[in-house]
């Protein structure tokens, strides 16, 4: 073997640890919503050579930072480097929308915007699922995106929406309406997005504490048998936050949940998780 062969022998495994090592650090910025880390990460990552999740990654950071026109640039590399990339198409079309409205730039994500990851992880009667309507313009919903925190407000007989600190829209009635009356009595919640189209915002909603007032009120009833917790992801069990945060920085907070029944028993449909319970649920 000659002397560039065992340099490049010698240099290969180190590339490839090096890679992996900044592949690492960056899923781990984007979890704590560094993103100016993280694209400084992903670019050096780049540097290695073509890589469709590190574009994907990059254009998320750069789409937090506000940089809409060149996050569209990494999402349109990605996706030429792996036509199949699902993420970047879908990011692609929906920058396609927004950027003649929001313009190149725009504001960047607010500290503390991500939400917790334990509110993704479906919980019988614990967490429920709602569309929000009277949506803000194209501008304030450039800078909302799956994985944000949305505080619920009530306002009259409304419950408001709102994240990074914009009011995005409200609870659909059907969902609010109910809400409403446990929020009254003392309950509190705690909501994500997890999807989100030009014109359609769908939102996680948890409860974080129950009022004893609210004793034997279920906030989100079903006609589940099952009282397993399960994420909104994939189907899968619970696993440990870190594992579930590297999951909602690879592909939650970037897609859109296509089928609720991965996050509803078979026998439940998603009307029925906000109907009333029997009265006899009540105690007096």
């Amino acid at each position: 073997m000659t002397f560039p062969e065992l340099e490049a022998s010698a240099t290969a495994p180190s590339q490839s640890r090096i890679k992996r090592q900044l592949s690492e650090q960056a899923i781990a910025h984007a979890a704590a919503a560094e993103w100016d880390a993280a694209a400084e990460t992903n670019r050096r990552l780049l540097e290695f050579g073509p890589d469709p999740e590190a574009e994907n990654r990059l254009a998320k950071a750069l789409w937090e930072l506000g940089e809409l026109a060149s996050a569209r640039e990494h999402y349109q590399k990605a996706l030429a480097l792996d036509p199949t990339n699902r993420i970047a198409e879908r990011n692609i079309d929906r920058l396609r929308l927004l950027l003649p409205e929001a313009g190149d730039r725009t504001a960047a994500a607010e500290p503390g915007s991500k939400a917790p990851v334990g509110i993704f992880v479906e919980e019988t009667g614990k967490t429920g699922f709602a569309h929000l309507v009277e949506l803000a313009g194209p501008r304030r919903l450039a800078q909302v995106n799956p994985g944000d925190q949305v505080e619920l407000v009530p306002e009259a007989n409304r419950l408001v929406a709102i994240s990074n600190g914009v009011r995005i829209g409200m609870v659909e009635p059907r969902v609010a309406a109910r809400l409403l009356k446990l929020i009254a009595d003392g309950n509190r919640y705690l909501a994500g997005v997890i999807a989100i189209g030009d014109r359609d915002v769908r939102i996680i909603v948890r409860e974080i504490l129950q009022d004893p007032r609210n004793y034997g009120k279920v906030s989100f009833p079903t006609a589940a048998k099952s009282t397993d917790l399960r994420p909104y992801t994939k189907g899968t069990l619970v696993r440990e936050d870190d594992l579930l945060e590297e999951d909602l920085e690879e592909d939650v907070e970037d897609e859109e949940i296509e089928d609720l029944d991965r996050v509803l028993p078979a026998d439940v449909t998603p009307d029925e998780a906000f109907e009333e319970e029997p009265d006899e649920l009540e105690e007096p």
